[in-house]
C-alpha cells in the first residue's frame, strides 16, 4: 500500500511494501543460529531492502532541486535481531511557481519524473505524477492565455492609416506621389 503525506505544499512518496534492510552488526553470527525458515526470511528482507532503498533513491535522483528531504525509512526487527527498512518516503515540493506558469510547467515535469522514476512506481507515486500533470496543464492554459492577451495587445497597436487628397467635388484629386501619405501608428 502506498501513501502520500502532505506537508504544506510538499508531498511525500511512501512505500509500504514489505521491503527491508539488515543492520550489519552481528548479522553473520546471528545467521548461524537461525532456522532454515528464519534464514529465508532474512534473505527476503535483504532483497526487499535493496528494492525499497533503490525506489527512494530513484525519487531523489530524479527530483533534483525540488526534493525537500532525504529518504526516511521505517524499520522492523528481523529474526536475527537486525533492523530492516519496511517503508520509506521522500518529500518533494509540488507547489506551483507563483506568477510564472512557464517555470511551473518545468517544475511539474520534474515532479512527474521523480514520482515515476522507480522501476515499479507505487499507486501513490502514480497519483503524485497525475496531480503534477494536472498542475502542469493548468499552467499551460495560463501561459496560453497570457500569450493570447499579449498578441491581442500587439495587434491592437498596429494600426495603419492611409489618406488621400480630394478636390472640392469629393473626387480624388490628381495625386502626385508627394500628395499621398501613409502613416504607421504604433
Amino acid at each position: 500500500m502506498s501513501e502520500i503525506t502532505s506537508i504544506g505544499s510538499t508531498q511525500n512518496f511512501r512505500v509500504d511494501e514489505k521491503k527491508a534492510s539488515l543492520d550489519a552488526k552481528g548479522a553473520s553470527s546471528a545467521q548461524k543460529d537461525l532456522s532454515k525458515e528464519e534464514k529465508k526470511q532474512v534473505q527476503e528482507l535483504k532483497r526487499s531492502d535493496n528494492e525499497v532503498r533503490a525506489h527512494e533513491m530513484a525519487h531523489i535522483a530524479a527530483g533534483g532541486q525540488y526534493v525537500r528531504s532525504g529518504a526516511r525509512f521505517e524499520y522492523q526487527s528481523g529474526p536475527d535481531g537486525g533492523r530492516y527498512a519496511v517503508g520509506g518516503e521522500v518529500s518533494i515540493d509540488t507547489s506551483a511557481v507563483r506568477g510564472d506558469p512557464a517555470a511551473t510547467i518545468i517544475k511539474m515535469q520534474s515532479v512527474k519524473r521523480a514520482a515515476l522514476a522507480p522501476a515499479s512506481p507505487s499507486g501513490q507515486d502514480r497519483s503524485v505524477a497525475s496531480s503534477a500533470a494536472a498542475t502542469e496543464a493548468n499552467a499551460r492554459k495560463e501561459l496560453a492565455a497570457e500569450r493570447t492577451a499579449t498578441s491581442d495587445e500587439l495587434s491592437n497597436d498596429s494600426n495603419i492609416r492611409i489618406s488621400a487628397r480630394y478636390n472640392s467635388k469629393g473626387s480624388p484629386a490628381s495625386v502626385a506621389p508627394q500628395s499621398s501619405s501613409v502613416d504607421l501608428i504604433s
